[in-house]
């Protein structure tokens, strides 16, 4: 869909009938050294399992080959917390976003290891993909799981989670449907929490912060760190439903 498409279904002054290509992206492109391995699994893996970007809706039902809720994931890393929910969730598809290489190459290698078909691969800007390919009202989720806090001041602002960035991602959700964050920086999940609430359409589901649902592993990295005494902060909000409540999503049992 387009900018302007988007837009036309939104109310007027909407944060996210405001919202630009140029008002945040969704990553700082800094590719690492990637794998034979991993260079290999792109080669034979994304041929069929990758969605290249292009500025049109994207038919979902056809990009999987079924129907199914629908949960989309904001830069997935090296892949290994998405490959665990999509296993452990076969009857959710998830589309997986990350920009930088030797991530999307694990992935790639991870899917055909444990021959996961409920999981496809877009290694593009995840604004754009949202902005442009998701349809409104597409989604029963979203994930955006330890984005880079930019924990000094002056750098906040290239913070993914934004009121124009929840705004969009809350236009591209069903009813019902969540926004799932986490964050091992305190001050980025009280950021988090506030920009969330702000957000009209939203609705949280618990009391401040949640508890980390079943469904999210804890990696190695966040074990490693609550060992040490750090903390992980998880948000779930909801969709609220047309007429203002918030309704239970079958994708997730909560």
């Amino acid at each position: 869909m387009s900018e302007a498409g988007a837009a036309a279904a939104l109310p007027e002054g909407h944060a996210a009938a405001r919202f630009s290509s140029r008002s945040i992206r969704s990553f700082v492109l800094r590719q690492g050294r990637m794998t034979e391995g991993q260079r290999r699994a792109i080669e034979e893996g994304m041929p069929e399992i990758g969605i290249p970007y292009r500025a049109a809706p994207l038919d979902l039902e056809a990009a999987f080959g079924r129907a199914a809720p629908t949960v989309l994931e904001v830069g997935f890393g090296m892949g290994e917390t998405t490959a665990a929910i999509a296993q452990a969730r076969p009857d959710t598809d998830f589309l997986a976003i990350e920009v930088h290489g030797p991530g999307v190459g694990n992935l790639c290698k991870l899917i055909a290891e444990r021959g996961l078909a409920n999981l496809r691969i877009m290694q593009h800007d995840a604004v754009e993909v949202l902005r442009d390919m998701i349809p409104v009202g597409a989604l029963a989720g979203v994930h955006v799981f330890f984005p880079d806090p930019w924990h000094k001041k002056r750098h906040h602002k290239r913070r993914i989670v934004q009121p124009e960035f929840v705004a969009l991602v809350a236009s591209r959700l069903a009813p019902g449907g969540y926004l799932h964050c986490a964050t091992d920086w305190e001050e980025y999940a009280e950021w988090m929490l506030e920009v969330l609430a702000a957000e009209p359409v939203l609705q949280n589901t618990a009391d401040g912060f949640a508890p980390r649902p079943d469904y999210r592993p804890l990696t190695k990295f966040e074990n490693r760190g609550l060992r040490l005494g750090h903390g992980v902060w998880d948000l779930v909000f909801r969709r609220r439903a047309a007429d203002g409540g918030v309704t239970g999503d079958r994708a997730t049992g909560t």
